[in-house]
């Protein structure tokens, strides 16, 4: 006897006519996510990395313009693949991880905007909390092969890290500064539904 696969399509919903998960919790699965930066060095090259150890809590609400993010980062897993420079930003010139352990993100407005979403929110760094707006576009849903519900999300938000108190920068001989002020946040999110 041949079995049949009858598994149907992760439910997913449509909303004001546009395609939304279906209410409830959703944690984020840090082994197939992402939280990475970019930050510019010596005025013209990119830096790229990301925090390891962070939670993300999504609470789809059956009004999506309720829904909240929840994000803690723990500062001190700030890597970018070189330690000497690592080390660097998490000290009290940048980070100061041991003075300020978390970085915290927390959603005040889930609104539609064209294609995606704007969801503003207090972002906290080095102890400072500034309102940022997070662009997020959601990637739809699907079964993972464990039987999970998975929902997909990119999210982007630039800020300056002077606004946070992170002011450290060293003058370039040929004029400029060593560090752009300005740091690009990029998400890529795999949240699995409770």
């Amino acid at each position: 006897m041949s079995h049949t696969d009858t598994t149907t399509p992760a439910p997913s919903r449509t909303v004001d006519g546009r395609n939304v998960p279906t209410a409830g919790t959703w944690n984020v699965d840090a082994s197939h996510s992402t939280v990475g930066f970019v930050a510019r060095h010596l005025m013209v090259t990119k830096v790229r990395g990301s925090f390891t150890d962070y939670s993300i809590e999504l609470v789809i609400a059956d009004r999506p313009e309720d829904s909240t993010v929840a994000v803690t980062i723990q500062a001190a897993s700030f890597s970018t693949g070189d330690a000497t420079r690592d080390g660097h930003v998490i000290s009290p010139d940048f980070l100061d991880a041991e003075g300020f352990p978390a970085i915290t993100f927390n959603s005040t407005s889930v609104k539609p905007a064209g294609d995606t979403w704007s969801v503003t929110g207090d972002l906290t760094i080095h102890g400072v909390t500034r309102p940022v707006v997070l662009d997020v576009e959601f990637g739809g849903v699907a079964t993972d092969p464990w039987g999970g519900t998975r929902a997909f999300f990119s999210a982007t938000t630039e800020f300056d890290r002077n606004d946070f108190g992170i002011t450290f920068n060293q003058p370039l001989a040929s004029g400029g500064v060593l560090l752009g002020k300005t740091i690009k946040v990029e998400l890529e999110v795999s949240a699995v539904a409770d």
